[in-house]
């Protein structure tokens, strides 16, 4: 059975993504003063009392303006009420009611789901009249203070108290996060919502619509997977206001937590500088990766367009020659069923290990084809080496001297290991240790 979901809703600037944040223990949701800060569904495990449920933080609700970005959130939070157990409705206790919050309740009505109502910001304790609360018709009103966290237990175990008495049996095996990740506009939203067949992540034609990671949870031939969508990450001159500044910081997190990084490109568009960096921090965090080309359906093509593509890509990701790539069209669905294939080739290689025995058998191999490097009349000996952690495979050589070690040398061990273990599409770490314990990385 699958945790029960609760959604916070209303209009903007309730207090939504505090309260969230508070709860979760962790600044998933972004919070400024400026409404519709929120695009999103934003996702987080929270465990009250031994019960485990998952919170679902969503955009401001606006129905008076009918711009592209609040329809699609309008969207977003209606899709979040129609999948959820439990609404936590909020309301503005300092402010008072208005107009939307009437509107917001109408919806409310219409998904005919359990709501709980949620006045914010209510400064003093025990709480001040709430009787102008009972007019939206949805019960007794909870009096909380999210950012001073006052009220929020009360509220906790009234949630909780309506999810009934059937105990969640906790998720079994492993789960994959995968990283979806590349510059502004490049596919990245509609990609996600291909691989999982429903609109997750708001899709526009304006580069940076998706400004949270946003992750989702999903299950495909027996395998379950959380696909994180990041905001799209722009060079550090072009993140101008302080929203994309924390983003970007956001996706960057996405990068650390993941098992498995999508770094989507733009095939319609040249490999720049930033596509690159973003690459190059993907392997610096040792993640395993897949290289999906997007929007290869609009790309004028001979029998020769794939290989120059991919041999200037070889090229421009020289320093992660292992990586795995695709060409995709996330807007017609183009070979995106083969991307889970991917995911779980490279994640199986980045979880390889290798026993002590047959490790040194191929290092031994190894220095009989080349041998070691020396200096000043000593020569380097490869003594043992063992494989002490997976995610990526990290190999420690025991060396007489690291010193001796030349970087030429580091590489070739590395790429023997590599061919000999079939540890494509994942990097790996090889770190020498002489007897001293003196460490070269």
């Amino acid at each position: 059975m699958s945790r029960p979901l609760v959604a916070v809703v209303g209009k903007p600037n309730v207090g939504k993504s505090t309260f969230f944040n508070k709860v979760s223990g962790d600044r998933k949701s972004i919070v400024l003063d400026t409404p519709g800060v929120t695009r999103d569904r934003v996702y987080a495990d929270v465990e009250w009392c031994g019960r485990k449920f998952t919170m679902v933080d969503t955009g401001g609700i606006t129905l008076g303006e009918n711009d592209v970005i609040t329809r699609h959130i309008r969207k977003q939070a209606e899709i979040a009420m129609e999948i959820s157990d439990v609404i936590l409705f909020f309301v503005d206790g300092k402010n008072g009611l208005t107009a939307e919050d009437y509107d917001v309740v109408d919806m409310l009505r219409r998904a005919n789901k359990n709501v709980v109502l949620v006045v914010n910001k209510i400064d003093n304790f025990p709480a001040e009249d709430l009787s102008d609360f009972y007019a939206l018709g949805l019960g007794e009103p909870f009096a909380v203070s999210s950012e001073h966290m006052k009220g929020i237990g009360d509220l906790l175990d009234e949630v909780v108290s309506r999810f009934g008495d059937d105990e969640p049996d906790d998720e079994d095996g492993d789960v994959i996060r995968i990283a979806v990740v590349g510059k502004p506009n490049a596919g990245k939203s509609s990609l996600v919502n291909r691989l999982l067949g429903y609109e997750r992540s708001i899709v526009s034609d304006v580069a940076g619509t998706t400004r949270d990671a946003v992750d989702t949870p999903f299950e495909a031939d027996g395998r379950k997977y959380l696909l994180v969508d990041t905001a799209g990450i722009r060079r550090k001159r072009s993140v101008e206001d302080s929203v994309e500044y924390y983003s970007v910081i956001r996706a960057l997190a996405a990068i650390r937590k993941a098992d498995v990084c999508l770094i989507v490109l733009d095939a319609s568009a040249d490999v720049t500088e930033q596509d690159v960096k973003i690459a190059g921090y993907v392997h610096e965090q040792g993640k395993p990766s897949v290289v999906v080309i997007n929007k290869w359906d609009i790309i004028e093509k001979d029998t020769y367009t794939a290989e120059k593509f991919n041999k200037k890509l070889k090229c421009d990701l020289a320093f992660m020659d292992y990586f795995k790539s695709i060409t995709v069209s996330a807007k017609t669905g183009q070979r995106v069923g083969k991307l889970l294939e991917a995911v779980n080739y490279v994640y199986e290689k980045s979880c390889v290990r290798i026993t002590t025995g047959v490790l040194n058998d191929v290092l031994t191999d190894a220095t009989l084809t080349v041998e070691p490097p020396a200096k000043k009349g000593r020569r380097l000996k490869i003594l043992y080496a063992t494989q002490p952690s997976t995610k990526p495979p990290v190999f420690v050589i025991f060396v007489n001297d690291a010193e001796l070690m030349h970087f030429s040398y580091k590489r070739y061990l590395e790429n023997s290991l590599r061919k000999a273990f079939g540890l494509d599409g994942t990097p790996i770490k090889v770190i020498v240790r002489s007897k001293d314990e003196k460490d070269v990385k």
